[in-house]
């Protein structure tokens, strides 16, 4: 049975390779620099990288299933998690709050449908949601955030689609320096299992906190300057079994201390350079 959290063990998890997404150093060259990219990916290098990542997920078992090339996408579809969410009532599609990333959705969702997977609902216009901005906690209790990528209007309708039976924690996220920055749920806190979650404090609202201590989750903090470099961006690929981009060295033994294995990737060119480690660049769709 499929489990609702962001740390039971990943059993199907969907990439777009960065040689689907970024294509060629003709169209990194043209697109990095309006998508505030922090420099130009460089394509070899980025294919590389890539590959490796892609073999730390297949190493754990994961089966991968592998996102096409489109024409309609931008190099922000490297990071697939954006645009859709898992839910028990099947997957929901995301209204992204950059525009340049709206045709994500309908070419992914192509793909989970030929895999048979159903569409529960449709975030819509003037609706905002981005998957960034979403965590389970359990079936039952989930969070949003609630800032510069996904709006009230889009969480209003996540909690009709989702039902009564899920309570939704609305947690308000701080303004980016810039508006088209990214600053998701996911860029505060990454669940690693069910009592234990990555977090950046100071981003971190009271009553956020509060609510995670209800649920009985205790916390290890990011450094202050490991924070910047994405050293809350952590992906469980199962309970306390992690992948995270590497020189971080405070955060790695921090989550070793607390008992977790983890697995480090390079990232210069496909996470740095755009702001998207290993939760921005996967979509799990079956943990268990």
């Amino acid at each position: 049975m499929s489990q609702f959290n962001e740390y039971s063990t990943i059993k199907q998890v969907a990439v777009r390779h960065s040689k689907d997404a970024f294509v060629s150093q003709e169209k990194l060259s043209a697109e990095w620099s309006p998508l505030r990219f922090h420099s130009m990916p460089l394509i070899d290098q980025s294919n590389d990288e890539f590959d490796l990542f892609r073999q730390i997920l297949s190493d754990s078992g994961a089966e991968i299933i592998d996102l096409p090339p489109a024409n309609s996408l931008t190099i922000d579809s490297i990071y697939p998690r954006d645009n859709i969410l898992v839910s028990p009532k099947g997957l929901i599609l995301c209204n992204m709050g950059r525009a340049t990333r709206t045709p994500e959705a309908e070419v992914n969702m192509s793909v989970y449908k030929s895999l048979g997977y159903k569409v529960a609902g449709e975030i819509v216009s003037p609706g905002t949601l981005e998957g960034g901005d979403f965590i389970w906690l359990d079936k039952n209790h989930a969070a949003v955030g609630l800032g510069p990528r996904t709006n009230s209007e889009g969480i209003r309708q996540l909690k009709t689609i989702l039902g009564d039976s899920v309570h939704l924690e609305v947690v308000a996220l701080p303004e980016p320096d810039h508006p088209d920055d990214v600053l998701h749920l996911m860029s505060i806190i990454s669940p690693i299992d069910q009592d234990l979650a990555l977090i950046y404090r100071p981003f971190m609202p009271a009553s956020f906190i509060s609510w995670l201590d209800e649920l009985g989750v205790q916390f290890i903090e990011v450094p202050e300057d490991e924070y910047v470099p994405m050293g809350c961006n952590v992906l469980a690929l199962g309970p306390r079994q992690v992948i995270m981009l590497e020189n971080l060295p405070g955060v790695k033994d921090r989550l070793e201390a607390a008992g977790c294995s983890v697995r480090t990737y390079s990232g210069i060119e496909i996470s740095r350079k755009g702001e998207g480690g290993p939760t921005c660049l996967t979509r799990p769709l079956i943990r268990q």
